[in-house]
């Protein structure tokens, strides 16, 4: 009697154990599924003035600018909403920041590489911008430090002909050395040239590169940039002919800068024959842009 008892009690507490289990697990089960929901529910708007990122290689630096593109959406920017004289985030949101991989030059006022607050003042005809230390910023700190202003530059206004609804920030006339920071809004252009060491970078890459077991291309490539940045035009001669030397057969575009660099040491008669070998490789590859540029080079250097 006393073990059929005892056999019933184990039988309903093993019940009541597993029923009990059974509901904490739904319960932990619908709490995941409530939590599940919620985030499912999160409400995610767009920005009134959305965030942008523009990159661009010049020369050897990279420059890279973040910041946010409010519009004009009817109003009144430069003078009312954006006031004349005084310091603006120069955009909205978080401060512009703009990066350089290297050192840079602005208006003459050296900016070593690394990040920056972009600020500026407008004004009717001209603008001030500044270069600001402190690249991570709300807006415009309230403890403005004016030893923090790295560099600073003003520019000219240019009014635009038409009205540009949101703020653009672009790299315009981007060159080997240089290039410009535009920014436009409403009918308001304003650029900010800086200027890359890039023949500094490539110069001593070069030095060190030939200094110690320079391959064909690296004579090559040498070469090619003493003659495009009219440097000693004698020692890209020399470069390219050891490159040539160390090179089995001279494709039809090795063969292009060869006579381009004997052109402009007065060679008339080298660059004529080296491009007439250059010529006669295009046409077989079938290339017509250097069958039309050995062409053109042929007609003018025979008729010196």
């Amino acid at each position: 009697m006393n073990k059929s008892i005892f056999k019933t009690v184990s039988i309903v507490a093993l019940i009541i154990a597993i029923s009990i289990t059974s509901c904490k697990e739904a319960a932990t089960t619908g709490s995941a599924k409530e939590t599940e929901a919620v985030v499912e529910l999160k409400i995610t708007t767009p920005q009134p003035s959305p965030f942008g990122k523009i990159s661009q290689r010049v020369g050897l630096t990279d420059a890279a600018i973040e910041y946010s593109r409010p519009g004009v959406k009817g109003r009144t920017i430069f003078g009312d909403l954006v006031a004349f004289g005084k310091t603006w985030r120069t955009g909205a949101n978080s401060n512009t920041k703009v990066t350089f991989s290297s050192d840079v030059t602005i208006d003459g006022q050296s900016l070593k590489a690394g990040s920056y607050g972009l600020y500026t003042i407008p004004n009717k005809d001209t603008w001030e911008v500044m270069f600001y230390s402190e690249a991570d910023k709300s807006g415009v700190p309230r403890d403005w430090d004016d030893s923090k202003v790295i560099a600073k530059t003003t520019v000219k206004v240019v009014p635009m002909p038409m009205n540009i609804e949101t703020f653009t920030i672009a790299f315009n006339d981007v060159t080997t050395t240089s290039a410009v920071i535009g920014l436009l809004w409403e009918k308001t252009y304003i650029g900010v040239k800086f200027e890359v060491p890039t023949d500094q970078i490539v110069s001593a890459t070069i030095d060190a590169v030939i200094s110690a077991t320079p391959k064909a291309g690296d004579y090559y490539n040498a070469a090619i940039y003493y003659r495009q940045q009219d440097k000693d035009i004698k020692k890209a001669n020399e470069w390219m002919e050891m490159a040539m030397s160390m090179t089995e057969k001279p494709a039809f575009w090795q063969l292009r800068q060869q006579s381009l660099i004997y052109a402009k040491m007065g060679d008339k008669n080298k660059a004529i024959e080296t491009a007439k070998k250059s010529l006669a490789l295009s046409k077989e590859a079938k290339n017509d842009a250097y069958v039309k540029m050995n062409t053109e080079s042929l007609i003018e250097w025979e008729a010196k």
